[in-house]
């Protein structure tokens, strides 16, 4: 018997979470439903959801801060992280983004965006159909193992982030619109703004360190990954 996706929903008010969990058993998913942080922790330390759909604002700590825990975690950093936010600004999207949620949907919404969402977090989280190990310099991603090393030190990526890097390591010396990382790393997810790209390459050059620099901005046009950056990378190593 397949097995229903595990999804996770922290929301504080009773109309809003039952209204989600009704429509996600509707749908072929499994929800849980919590109202608070402390019960939102006992839950990920039992059992690990295959999604988790977060509250920007709960009573206690808030879910930005409850993002922030869980990606500092081994255990549940890999888990995909929805925010639900009443919050239009773009600043504060993006703060959820920093915080380390993979996606973001501002109230009130409608319950196929919704249902979009999750399953393109899904689609995101699983295993790239190609198995391959990519290298460049000292930098290497081992796709079967899910592991990424620079000059054999072990770097820990988020899921977006890996496969973000997955791509451009394949694909190297070429620029990349934010429109077409889009496409192919949050596929046809048609919610997702081209400021999110923008974040996710952020995260992934911290996450690299000093092999961030292999990631180039071209300014007006995208993103690259240049292997000849590696040059710079060691005359500023050994400086």
């Amino acid at each position: 018997m397949r097995k229903l996706p595990r999804v996770l929903v922290v929301e504080d008010e009773p109309s809003i979470a039952e209204l989600i969990a009704v429509n996600l058993r509707h749908n072929g998913f499994s929800p849980i439903v919590v109202f608070d942080a402390d019960a939102a922790q006992r839950e990920v330390d039992a059992v690990l959801p295959d999604v988790i759909l977060l509250d920007w604002m709960l009573p206690g700590q808030s879910g930005v801060q409850l993002a922030r825990q869980w990606r500092a975690h081994e255990r549940s950093k890999a888990v995909p992280i929805i925010m639900l936010t009443a919050r239009s600004e773009e600043s504060d999207k993006v703060q959820g983004l920093d915080a380390g949620a993979d996606d973001y949907i501002t109230k009130p919404f409608s319950t196929q965006e919704l249902l979009a969402r999750i399953r393109a977090v899904l689609r995101r989280r699983a295993p790239e159909a190609v198995n391959d190990t990519v290298q460049a310099g000292g930098l290497m991603l081992d796709a079967a193992a899910h592991r990424v090393s620079f000059e054999g030190r072990e770097l820990k990526l988020g899921p977006t982030e890996f496969r973000l890097l997955h791509f451009l390591m394949k694909h190297p010396e070429r620029v990349h619109t934010r429109a077409a990382l889009l496409d192919r790393i949050w596929g046809d997810h048609v919610f997702i703004e081209e400021r999110t790209v923008d974040v996710h390459i952020k995260r992934l050059r911290e996450a690299l360190g000093v092999a961030g620099a292999l990631i180039e901005t071209v300014r007006g046009a995208g993103y690259r990954f240049s292997p000849r950056a590696l040059e710079s990378v060691a005359d500023a190593r050994s400086a």
